[in-house]
């Protein structure tokens, strides 16, 4: 009997259609990024909350015994209820909740919402997580690299990351990415490698992230 060989390089997967996420299941895949616009409504609310200059870094762990429970998000963006849009904004994030959750059968969900000036993690490296989803709903979007543009024994040494622009990959605002860490089972070695972005002088991000705790 034959073992089963992996692919020895990942890869990743990129689309306008949101059945492309899916693809993030399978071997050898690292990354799948849905290439979506957020309707105007959702960018404009994004938009007015990072004008208010507030910070913002909220945390809250969902439970979801069933594929299709609501999760709960009573006081996320709570203070931003007077904003045009902050319901369709709430909804699209319940929205993306639940699709994470279908698609990893997961009862138990990790939410972070930040409003970001700086570049949180500012040299490449690779999460020791299983599977993440990323979005920014406002401002610059996550870096990432395709397999071989940097060592991965030297994640974390300045020096050896790349310096040309063009081998440098760039989530845009809107874009809802699936990447693959660590600690996903066959993906060790091949977690998705990439970095914080560094806004532009005067400018943030909003910024969610999703984990799969259970």
């Amino acid at each position: 009997m034959f073992a089963l060989q992996l692919p020895k390089v990942s890869r990743q997967v990129l689309g306008a259609d949101i059945q492309v996420l899916g693809e993030v299941l399978h071997d050898g895949v690292n990354l799948a990024v849905w290439q979506r616009r957020l309707p105007a409504q959702i960018a404009d609310f994004a938009d007015a909350l990072l004008a208010q200059g507030e910070p913002l870094a909220h945390s809250m762990t969902l439970e979801l015994p069933r594929a299709d429970s609501e999760p709960n998000l009573s006081g996320l963006v709570a203070q931003y209820a007077d904003l045009p849009g902050q319901a369709a904004f709430l909804a699209d994030v319940a929205w993306l909740v639940r699709a994470y959750a279908c698609l990893l059968d997961a009862q138990r969900i990790g939410l972070r919402l930040r409003a970001l000036d700086k570049a949180m993690c500012p040299r490449f490296h690779v999460d020791h997580v299983p599977l993440r989803l990323i979005t920014s709903y406002a401002g610059v979007g996550s870096e990432w690299l395709e397999e071989g543009a940097m060592p991965r024994s030297r994640l974390g040494q300045p020096d050896a990351e790349p310096t040309d622009e063009a081998v440098i990959q760039r989530l845009d605002t809107g874009h809802v990415a699936l990447a693959k860490g660590e600690k996903w089972q066959g993906n060790e070695g091949r977690g998705l490698i990439h970095r914080s972005p560094q806004p532009p002088a005067g400018q943030r991000r909003l910024l969610l992230t999703l984990d799969w705790l259970a």
